[in-house]
């Protein structure tokens, strides 16, 4: 029987681990010993999902190396501040022929790289052709309680990408296949980024028109790095592009988009983040991201406006204004 290690106990790691429990072995790491025996003895993750029964066969550890003993797949769920260190710490029982998965959406601090890239640093014995991401329009309660979903596998290796498509695959968790590992990467974290913008502009009072131009001029960002860095153009326009922004963009239950609304609202940064349970990926993604597309001379006003407010002091009132008096340009500028 396949074998499982997730590493991370936050509500997606959950949730994935509760998932791929109908077709494996799983064992879930959290970081908080006390979690972990929570999570092993009530079959509960109260601190992140609370409310949802996990599968009885699904057991946590808070022994990081001993959950990757003799893994077939390792699940990265940790967010992308902590991933580099936790994966380190997991490395000596990671088998070289284990496939790898990622389910953070983010890009690291001041190296800029993807989470694959540091999974190919950390694991360099490891076919990078078997590690991937598994990324789309999914919000961790909604998967958990079975509302129907859909996500993608983007993996290059398609043998391993399928049979990673059959182990998270359920009736109500709906599995594609992607080669186009950068593309479903890079439109993963960039899509944080925009929700804030998204949140911001509802936190203003502004209506549909104004989000519904945030997230298409978003996703006209999200793409044009994307296939700068070699993403598919068709990859933005599916499951880890459009609907994974969209997702995000609109859902209360998003952390980045409550980040957004917060500060449209006047709220300090540090305040809100001081009061959330969960990491909003994109706080910290923002820079990384901005700095990327600099690096590559890519143009990205919403994620540079996005940035002067968590960083710089500018007001999230001003991030509508400053965008609707740029130049005039066509609509398809720079996409291609």
């Amino acid at each position: 029987m396949t074998r499982v290690a997730v590493i991370g106990a936050g509500s997606w790691g959950t949730a994935v681990a509760g998932i791929a429990s109908a077709h494996a072995e799983v064992v879930l790491w959290a970081r908080d010993p006390a979690l972990a025996e929570q999570i092993d003895r009530a079959h509960e993750n109260r601190s992140y999902l609370a409310g949802i029964r996990l599968p009885s066969s699904l057991r946590a550890t808070h022994d990081v190396t001993a959950a990757c003993a003799d893994a077939d797949v390792v699940v990265m769920a940790v967010p992308s501040h902590g991933f580099r260190g936790v994966l380190s710490a997991a490395a000596p029982a990671i088998d070289d022929d284990a496939i790898v998965v990622s389910l953070t959406k983010g890009v690291e601090q001041l190296t800029l790289l993807r989470m694959t890239e540091i999974v190919g640093e950390v694991l360099p014995s490891v076919d990078e052709s078997r590690v991937g991401v598994l990324t789309g329009p999914n919000l961790a309660r909604e998967v958990a309680e079975g509302q129907p979903a859909a996500s993608v596998i983007a993996m290059r290796d398609s043998s391993a990408a399928e049979t990673m498509q059959q182990l998270f695959m359920t009736r109500t968790f709906r599995v594609y296949t992607n080669p186009d590992v950068v593309g479903c990467e890079i439109a993963g974290a960039l899509k944080n980024v925009i929700a804030i913008a998204a949140g911001m502009a509802a936190g203003l009072g502004y209506g549909d028109n104004t989000k519904a131009a945030l997230i298409t001029r978003g996703l006209a960002e999200l793409a044009r790095l994307g296939i700068r860095l070699g993403g598919d153009p068709l990859t933005f326009s599916g499951l880890a592009g459009m609907g994974d922004l969209v997702a995000t963009c609109i859902s209360e239950k998003s952390r980045n988009r409550h980040v957004g609304v917060e500060l449209g609202r006047g709220r300090a940064i540090d305040e809100i983040l001081e009061e959330m349970n969960m990491v909003a990926e994109g706080v910290k993604t923002t820079a990384a991201v901005v700095e990327l597309a600099g690096r590559v001379d890519v143009d990205m006003p919403i994620a540079a406006m996005v940035a002067e407010v968590l960083y710089h002091g500018a007001s999230a009132a001003d991030i509508v204004p400053t965008l609707m008096l740029r130049e005039a340009k066509p609509e398809m500028y720079g996409i291609r």
